[in-house]
């Protein structure tokens, strides 16, 4: 296959009309969704099979992507969950030798649609002034009118549900089968480093289907749950939701991540909102209420728990704050061993500062 792109001309398309004009990438096409950017400088390739960015087009605020090429053991699932990807330089050719194939052989062979050759920092600047709107990209159509007309047809983000199109079709388990802490994890969209932090600190995950019903994962026999990441809006999955209050009844330690965070809350009555614009980046400063300290984590969600419903939730602990805009990243349960962050402990990519987290998981077992 080819390492060289083909260039031909694209387009960004936005909602409210604004557009950009740049160079085609991946396949040539047109693909939906909604337009978010992230601002870390590495780990392109974990970002792109991050399923919490299913339907959403991913704007790279680093300058340069490809360049370190795809390495295949790089992955958080098996295949690319963006929708499209827009860039300023798309840069085929590589130069470390771990690469397996270029930026180009692997849109091409997902049929991933892309554009480059943009600026990125007006972009960026609007969608911040403006918020986070749907977008098409196309490579195969370049009238804005008839761009216009498909755009419209695109849902809105709130309100839409993903996990189902992410979460695994049927149970697989991972790790040693006599470990002594059996990890029942619900499939929101889990990224694979995280089963891979609770097998590495000796636990033996089952992953669950996101619809499991909570008496299948009982006759497993956990000795606790992991509620995991994953894409679309928390308060379209009131299924999820009570699934998750039957497992607070069973009073074991319980640790959710991400839009898993966000159903814990939903399931202690605290309701959650749509961000102007979300987080998504390895650079975002968090303070842990409990230590005083604070830690740089890897973000990535759109969606936040309500902080006035937490707050006036005798039950609940605030444990993590954001120090950008003060939103809350992290609660526990005052009560019970639960307790659950907005943010990526895992850190792929990311810092590592967070991943005293599974730990804190792992030890509140009595084993």
């Amino acid at each position: 296959m080819s390492k060289h792109l083909e260039r031909r001309q694209a387009v960004l398309l936005l909602e409210d009309g604004t557009f950009f004009t740049g160079i085609s990438i991946g396949k040539i096409g047109k693909t939906t969704g909604e337009i978010c950017f992230n601002t870390g400088m590495t780990g392109y390739q974990e970002i792109f099979t991050d399923p919490s960015y299913f339907g959403q087009l991913l704007v790279a605020t680093h300058t340069h992507i490809g360049n370190y090429g795809i390495n295949e053991i790089e992955i958080e699932s098996e295949s690319i969950k963006i929708a499209g990807l827009v860039c300023r330089n798309f840069n085929v050719p590589f130069a470390r030798k771990q690469a397996t194939q270029s930026i180009q052989e692997y849109f091409t062979e997902f049929g991933l649609v892309g554009i480059s050759n943009i600026d990125t920092r007006a972009l960026v600047g609007h969608v911040r002034s403006k918020g986070a709107m749907n977008g098409i990209i196309s490579s195969d159509e370049l009238d804005i009118n008839a761009l216009k007309q498909q755009l419209a047809t695109v849902p809105s983000m709130a309100g839409l549900e993903l996990s189902s199109k992410v979460s695994t079709t049927k149970p697989y388990f991972v790790g040693n089968e006599s470990a002594p802490i059996r990890i029942a994890l619900l499939d929101l969209g889990v990224k694979k480093n995280i089963i891979q932090s609770l097998v590495s600190r000796g636990c033996y995950v089952g992953v669950f289907p996101m619809h499991t019903p909570l008496s299948e994962m009982k006759a497993w026999n956990p000795s606790g749950y992991q509620l995991s990441n994953g894409p679309g809006d928390p308060a379209a999955m009131p299924s999820v939701v009570e699934t998750v209050k039957g497992i607070l009844q069973e009073n074991k330690p319980v640790f959710g991540i991400c839009l898993g965070h966000q159903v814990l809350a939903q399931a202690c009555g605290i309701g959650t909102y749509k961000m102007f614009n979300g987080h998504r980046g390895c650079n975002h400063p968090v303070k842990n209420l409990e230590t005083g300290l604070c830690e740089i984590t890897s973000q990535n969600h759109g969606f936040s728990v309500i902080a006035e419903d937490v707050t006036k939730n005798s039950d609940i602990a605030i444990t993590h704050i954001n120090l950008n805009d003060n939103t809350i990243e992290g609660i526990r349960i005052k009560d019970k061993p639960v307790f659950s962050v907005q943010y990526h402990p895992e850190a792929n990519p990311g810092p590592h500062d967070s991943r005293y987290l599974f730990d804190n998981f792992v030890n509140s077992f009595a084993i």
